[in-house]
Order: C-alpha cells, then structure tokens, then sequence
C-alpha cells in the first residue's frame, strides 16, 4: 500500500498545484451567479470542477467522484474522492486570498485522506486519517511538509476561535476567545489542526467543505463534534448529498468541547 499512497499524495499535490496557478490568473477579476442555495459560483469552479473530475478518472479510473457542482450522489465505489473545485468562492471573486482547493478521498464512505491547497498563500495541507478502515497507511497531518498538531493551550483571550458567516450569533454571549472569520470552511477548520486556533464552528457545511478537512484535522489532533449529533460519515451509495448540511464545532483538545460546546449549540438553528 506505500506506493499507492504516495500516489496519491504526488497526484493530489501535482493537480491542485496546475489547477491552482491556473485560477491565480482569474482571481478577483471574474463575475458570480448565485445559486439556488444561496452560495455562488463561477466559470473558475466550473473549469476546477471539471478538471479535478478528470484529472481523477485518468489517474484512478476504479474510483467514484462526487463534487460541488457536478455528481452529488455518492458512488458504489469503495474508494471515492470528494471535490471543493474552490473553497471561498466569494473570497476569491472579491480579491480576497482566501480561498483553496480541496480533495478528500474516501475509503468505503469514510475519508482517510485530504488534501487541501491555498494557493494565493502558498499553503498546502493533507493528513492521513485510518481511523477504522483496517487499511495499512501512513498517518499524521501536515502544511507544506511539516507536521501540525493541535494547540495545548486553554481558551482565553489570547487564542482564536474561527467563526462563519451564519454562526455569528454565538457572539450574543461572550466569548472567551478571539474571534476570526476567515471566510473560507477548510480554512477555518484547517486552523484548528495547525495549532493557529483552538476552535472553529462552521454551521451548514456541506459534504465537499468537510470531506478534505474532516481527516486533516482529526489527524492532527482535534476533536470533530457534529452539533446535531449525527455523525457525517460513512456516507450512503445512492444518496444525493447536495443539501444536506453538517454543522460542525472543531476543538483542539477533547476537554474544550464541554466549554465550546454550549456556546455554539445555537448555530443548528440557523
């Protein structure tokens, strides 16, 4: 299994990387439509979407594909690969170099690995998540080769906790931290597995913001809490998962969630 996962690594490294350079040229400068969700999206995603999607069935053509803005429905594949063509659409339509491209490959509905590039900050993330899957693989997280890993440090007013957009209302309340909002769901839940936040919240994520970083994360050490108590994966062959949202607290350490938890339990409301 070594060689077949440094495949994957070099194959995840080297697409986001020529996926990548090309939207550094079309960043900031193109227009959105809005979808029927509410998010946006542009002809940057689409060309990602389809790219990332072709890329995979040319490299590993047994495995399934399901993406932001193409194929919603899981496969009947053991191994599938979930697709964000770009994190941060709005972001990366305003100038704002906030935003990546994210690939999670899953094993049997459960992801096991994710990968995760920030082009305009020259930042890539990927970890190796076994979990229970019985594979034989390599483990831990990493940012551009280095290994990350959790921060140790207790909530207070010199640490960070990352919010989204619909999860401000948490803020009604104090709050023991320092908040940042970043615009970007891999982004922020990826702080937390670096060591550079303590927590992050994210209320209606779908499955491809996730996938990527649901690995990454706890690779690194963090804690994965589904705030309606409905674990996101394994996913379900056959199951259209364009609406399904998983709000989602990230803590550094397993003890933080008693502190977190209550205080953006709320964010399921929205």
């Amino acid at each position: 299994m070594t060689q077949f996962w440094d495949e994957v690594l070099a194959f995840a490294e080297a697409t986001t990387t020529t996926v990548g350079h090309r939207l550094l040229e079309d960043f900031g400068q193109v227009q959105a439509d809005l979808k029927a969700d509410g998010s946006l999206v542009t002809r940057c995603d689409r060309w990602s979407d389809d790219t990332l999607r072709a890329a995979i069935q040319a490299n590993f053509p047994e495995h399934g594909v399901l993406s932001e803005e193409v194929e919603h429905i899981f496969p009947a594949t053991d191994w599938c690969w979930i697709i964000d063509p770009i994190d941060g659409t709005t972001n990366f339509t305003r100038g704002i170099p906030v935003w990546g491209i994210s690939l999670g490959l899953l094993y049997r509905g459960t992801p096991v690995f994710g990968y995760v590039a920030m082009p305009p900050l020259a930042q890539s993330f990927y970890g190796y998540w076994p979990g229970e899957s019985g594979l034989e693989m390599p483990s831990g997280a990493y940012c551009n080769g280095r290994p990350i890993r959790t921060s140790e440090a207790n909530p207070d007013k010199t640490q960070f906790f990352s919010l989204c957009a619909r999860s401000t209302s948490v803020l009604e309340n104090p709050f023991p931290c320092k908040i940042r909002m970043l615009g970007s769901a891999a982004y922020n839940l990826l702080l937390v597995g670096a060591g550079w936040a303590i927590g992050a919240v994210e209320a209606t994520p779908k499955i491809w913001d996730i996938a990527a970083v649901w690995a990454i994360a706890q690779a690194a050490g963090a804690t994965w809490v589904p705030l309606d108590d409905v674990e996101p994966f394994p996913l379900r062959v056959g199951v259209d998962y364009s609406r399904q949202p998983y709000p989602t607290l990230a803590a550094a350490q397993a003890s933080q969630v008693e502190v977190f938890r209550p205080l953006v339990q709320k964010v399921t409301q929205q």
